[in-house]
């Protein structure tokens, strides 16, 4: 027997499963709802925040914008020393498609990990930047892994990473920190096209030029892999509905020529008014 109770939540994920099968595409024919996060000239609706410096001290003006582009640059390090660095739009959304056009170029910082190579990303459901220590190193987030690939091998990207957070996986909590995407690899300097389709706290969707490569359910805190954390925001099991935006600095050059968001809240977040 189904009770009225029952229905609500049937008729709930019934919802959640037909907004997880949508892409950004049938989004995108209205380009008017689309808004520009990134103005092409400064970064003054944005607050850096890089481990071992304080919220907005630029260090080594590792943020910049040149011909319209927002730019991650290390030509005023001497050594990289696991500085991560964060860029966080100023406003924290729930129910959104976040889009970035991404591209690595040059070379690695002097010191900079193995592993950062060719390596960024777009942290969603971030903690505020105000909230981070002076040396912590990661927001607490779910992290869009953006890689770039080498002259050979395969190398994913829009990959899933969890600074303290964990997700769910065919309805199992996975606790691995990352998790490739199933996308081609992009060598060279060629313009990528990145989205990220975010329900709130019951799915997350990653998108490569138009390609679905990666979905999961119930984003929520818990894990490792963020030091010097304040515990105060990091309430393992707590799901995250909700949160800021950044892009990352980890140690390669990189470059955002397009940063622009279409907020779903009023049509399908949970304040959204039924029609009778």
């Amino acid at each position: 027997m189904v009770t009225g109770s029952n229905k609500k939540i049937i008729m709930k994920y019934l919802f959640i499963l037909f907004l997880s099968m949508v892409t950004s595409a049938s989004f995108s024919q209205s380009k008017k709802k689309w808004k520009q996060l990134f103005n092409g000239k400064d970064l003054k609706d944005w607050t850096v925040k890089i481990s071992g410096h304080e919220v907005n001290e630029n260090y080594g003006n590792t943020f910049r914008v040149e011909d319209k582009k927002i730019k991650v640059r290390y030509d005023q390090y001497d050594q990289f020393n696991n500085q991560f660095g964060h860029i966080f739009y100023k406003s924290p959304y729930s129910y959104y498609i976040i889009a970035v056009e991404y591209r690595f170029v040059g070379q690695q910082a002097t010191g900079g990990p193995g592993w950062a190579y060719r390596n960024s990303g777009i942290m969603v459901h971030c903690q505020p930047p105000a909230s981070m220590l002076k040396d912590q190193d990661f927001p607490i987030c779910i992290e869009v892994q953006l890689l770039g690939g080498d002259s050979t091998g395969q190398r994913t990207t829009c990959n899933l990473c969890t600074p303290g957070t964990n997700v769910v996986m065919n309805n199992k909590l996975v606790t691995d920190h990352c998790i490739n995407s199933t996308s081609k690899t992009f060598r060279g300097d060629g313009w990528v096209r990145a989205e990220v389709m975010v329900l709130g706290d019951s799915v997350i969707k990653h998108i490569v030029n138009g390609d679905t490569v990666l979905t999961y359910n119930k984003p929520q805190i818990g894990g490792g892999v963020v030091n010097n954390y304040d515990p105060a925001f990091k309430k393992d099991g707590q799901l995250l509905s909700s949160g800021y935006i950044s892009l990352q600095s980890e140690s390669h050059p990189v470059e955002f020529r397009k940063v622009e968001i279409l907020d779903l809240e009023k049509k399908y977040g949970p304040g959204k008014k039924k029609s009778k």
